[in-house]
């Protein structure tokens, strides 16, 4: 008795595990972001400006990457489920997981900085979840998502900016924009409210932004 998978349901499994070339730009995607937050762990350790800077450097490499994995995706055809996880996946590292590090390495440590980090990649990762499901079941019909329900996430790549160019002219650290405020039992670095505004315009529900 024959236990092979019917030809459709093999064909619909080889497009899932199938890796394109699209992917490998995902990949990049990636790479980029985990070698930023080592090169953010390694200026805690040194501080040494090149590496905070070479670190934000890398966050719109792998925006690069980003757009062209789509790009390329589109042109040979090949998307794919697997693609579509992948691409998730590395925009947590790059776009939620590498500003949220970059942010604690420039002095936002306090406690409410560290809530407002927190919450800005549980949004990221939300919003990222909720554009998945939401892509998954247009892709049934013959409609494509038109437009974003909330900032995308690679908009993080604003807040590396500000990160970067704070760091360029010597406020991080102890002289970090904004100063401290003590409220309550932990201290609050207002420059990080501006990572809990970002979070919230990404899950939020009544935004949209048309897709290009």
């Amino acid at each position: 008795m024959s236990t092979s998978a019917p030809a459709p349901a093999r064909k619909h499994f080889s497009m899932i595990r199938g890796f394109h070339l699209a992917d490998a730009f995902t990949l990049g995607n990636a790479a980029c972001g985990v070698g930023a937050i080592f090169l953010a762990m390694a200026f805690m350790r040194s501080q040494s400006l090149a590496h905070f800077l070479w670190a934000a450097a890398l966050a719109p490499a792998a925006f690069v990457f980003d757009v062209f994995d789509g790009r390329i995706a589109r042109w040979r055809q090949t998307h794919s489920a697997l693609g579509r996880e992948l691409d998730s996946l590395a925009d947590v590292i790059s776009f939620g997981v590498l500003p949220a590090t970059l942010g604690f390495a420039a002095g936002l440590d306090g406690g409410w900085d560290c809530a407002l980090l927190i919450y800005f990649v549980c949004c990221g990762v939300s919003r990222l979840a909720r554009y998945n499901v939401t892509a998954e079941a247009l892709s049934e019909g013959a409609d494509k998502v038109k437009y974003f329900e909330g900032t995308p996430i690679p908009t993080s790549v604003v807040l590396v900016g500000v990160l970067a160019l704070a760091a360029r002219q010597g406020h991080i650290g102890d002289a970090i924009w904004g100063g401290a405020w003590s409220i309550g039992p932990w201290v609050l670095h207002p420059l990080a409210l501006l990572f809990g505004l970002s979070g919230t315009l990404m899950i939020s529900k009544t935004l949209h932004i048309p897709k290009l």
